[in-house]
């Protein structure tokens, strides 16, 4: 038998593995005040960069007040729109008409055929054909042409019809059967004066040539004319109810006679009627070349200079349109149109008149008309174009 231990003599109990008690963390020993904190690097330049919000304490946004700033910068960019919208259509309503506006006021919509008063015995500038043919050739045809050409007339819907010196403000002209009937345009060596300007019935356009008073002899005329005063007591004769009749007037105690058309003048003067005939050069010019040295051009010096223009009458907007035409011939480098008229037609008659300005060789001055467009579209802002020309 196994005997008992003794009380308080029991024999110890086998160790077994028990897991160590955890011992506590030593604290982080803390660092003195004023410490900086350690550098941190940068992350990686292959890390992106996410920009983080601004607290609100610190002067961000909340996402109410983003809300509110982006929708008073859509009201602000709407109110903006709104008043360049208004404007522009407050402009486009009270600004100057548009060119399909000007053709509707004009009366051209619907008129097939567009009726035009010219001269038809001056050589150079209007001459119908001898034939008896309705065919007109000369400077203020070619014009016509070209501003029947801008209005949307071809030439086989130009209708021209001979007029004569004293109906022209009137804007009657005869047809084929020698009946008055009132043009559409007048384009027949109407010079522009203060008085005419006055008179209700004319309405001129723009200036489209500029010539000077002359004056033509027989070659067999003793001297030289160089002034109207050395025609006292000559018998002379001019168009009359024009610029020339008054200048002659004011000038001698000449006796003048008027006549509707020039040719009458010159045919009396090749006849002894007459001792001189005194008009425009740029009329006189064509007679001259045409005598082969049996007629002599005079200039007499005078400053003021005979500006020729269309007549509308007093159809504004028509005449609106025929500035543009002119414009449009004056300002387009690509436009020949004036120029092939001057060479064609009173180029041939200086060598004739050498001693004589028989008319300016350059187109005058136009200035944009009064048409609305739109701003993407070409503008008329040429008038500078006039103090470098």
């Amino acid at each position: 038998m196994t005997e008992k231990p003794a009380r308080g003599q029991e024999p110890p109990e086998p160790e077994l593995d028990r897991p160590e008690p955890e011992r506590p963390a030593k604290p982080e020993p803390s660092e003195p005040p004023g410490t900086p904190e350690p550098f941190e690097e940068p992350p990686p330049a292959t890390e992106r960069y996410v920009p983080q919000p601004v607290p609100p304490e610190l002067g961000g946004s909340t996402g109410r007040g983003r809300r509110v700033r982006r929708f008073r910068l859509t009201a602000w960019i709407a109110l903006v729109l709104a008043a360049v919208v208004v404007g522009a259509s407050v402009l486009w309503v009270n600004g100057p008409p548009t060119e399909a506006e000007l053709r509707e006021k004009a009366g051209l919509f619907g008129k097939e055929i567009l009726r035009i008063g010219v001269k038809d015995d001056t050589p150079g500038i209007a001459l119908q054909d001898k034939s008896g043919a309705r065919v007109f050739r000369g400077f203020d045809i070619d014009i016509a042409y070209m501003i029947a050409a801008d209005l949307g007339y071809p030439k086989d819907r130009v209708a021209f019809m001979a007029i004569e010196t004293e109906d022209r403000a009137r804007m009657q002209a005869r047809d084929k059967d020698g009946l008055f009937v009132r043009v559409d345009l007048v384009v027949a060596t109407f010079s522009v004066t203060p008085e005419r300007q006055k008179d209700p019935s004319v309405g001129f356009s723009t200036p489209y040539l500029y010539t000077e008073q002359s004056v033509v002899t027989r070659s067999d005329y003793e001297g030289k004319v160089t002034s109207l005063g050395q025609l006292r007591d000559k018998k002379v004769c001019t168009l009359g109810t024009s610029t020339s009749e008054v200048e002659l007037e004011r000038a001698t105690r000449a006796d003048v006679t008027a006549k509707n058309r020039i040719s009458d003048c010159i045919e009396g003067l090749k006849n002894g009627e007459y001792d001189a005939v005194t008009t425009d050069a740029a009329i006189l010019a064509g007679f001259v070349k045409e005598s082969a040295g049996g007629l002599i051009h005079h200039d007499i010096a005078l400053e003021k200079t005979e500006m020729w223009a269309v007549n509308a009458g007093p159809n504004a907007a028509l005449r609106d349109l025929v500035n543009l035409a002119l414009y449009r011939s004056y300002a387009d480098p690509q436009n020949h149109g004036w120029e092939d008229a001057y060479k064609d037609n009173i180029e041939p008659m200086l060598a004739a008149s050498r001693d004589v300005n028989v008319a300016q060789s350059e187109q005058p001055c136009v200035l944009p008309p009064p048409i609305r467009r739109w701003p993407w579209e070409r503008g008329l802002s040429a008038a500078q174009e006039c103090l470098s020309r």
